[in-house]
C-alpha cells in the first residue's frame, strides 16, 4: 500500500484555494516551529456563509493537502457547518493519512476555527471560548 492516497497526492500537487484574501473577514493562523507546520486561513463571509476561503501553508505535503481539503469542505457552507468540520472528516475526505501525519488534519480543523474566531472578534459576535483552539498549546502540537 502506498504511504499517501491519490487524493492526498492530488491536493498536495494541485492544492485548491491557495493564496490570500486581501480584505478577509476572518484570518486564522495556527502551528508553530515545534510542529514544523504553519497554516494561515482567510475567510470571506456574507450573511453567515463562507463565500470564499484561501490558505497559505508552510509545511509538508500532508499539511498542504489537509489545508486544501478543509477549504473545499467549508466553502459555501454556513459558519456553524464549517465549525462542525473535524480533523477526522478531513482525513476521511483525503482517504487517510499516515498516523504520524494526523496532526496536519488537526491543524487544518484548528485553522478554520481560528479564522472564524477572528471573524467573531472583529465583529463583536459573542461565542463560547471553549470551541476554539489555543494554538501554541494546541492538540496538534502535542501529537508530534
Amino acid at each position: 500500500m502506498a504511504l499517501y492516497t491519490e487524493t492526498v497526492m492530488d491536493h498536495f500537487m494541485n492544492p485548491r484555494n491557495v493564496g490570500e484574501i486581501e480584505d478577509a473577514d476572518g484570518v486564522g493562523e495556527v502551528g508553530n516551529a515545534k510542529c514544523g507546520d504553519i497554516m494561515k486561513m482567510y475567510l470571506k463571509i456574507k450573511d453567515g456563509i463562507i463565500v470564499d476561503v484561501k490558505f497559505e501553508t508552510f509545511g509538508c505535503g500532508s499539511a498542504i493537502a489537509s489545508s486544501s481539503m478543509a477549504t473545499e469542505m467549508i466553502k459555501g457552507k454556513s459558519i456553524e457547518d464549517a465549525l462542525a468540520v473535524t480533523n477526522k472528516q478531513v482525513v476521511e475526505a483525503l482517504g487517510g493519512l499516515p498516523a504520524h501525519k494526523l496532526h496536519c488534519s488537526v491543524l487544518a480543523e484548528e485553522a478554520v476555527k481560528s479564522a472564524v474566531k477572528d471573524y467573531y472578534d472583529r465583529n463583536g459576535i459573542p461565542y463560547d471560548k471553549k470551541r476554539f483552539p489555543d494554538c501554541g498549546n494546541c492538540e496538534a502540537c502535542h501529537m508530534v
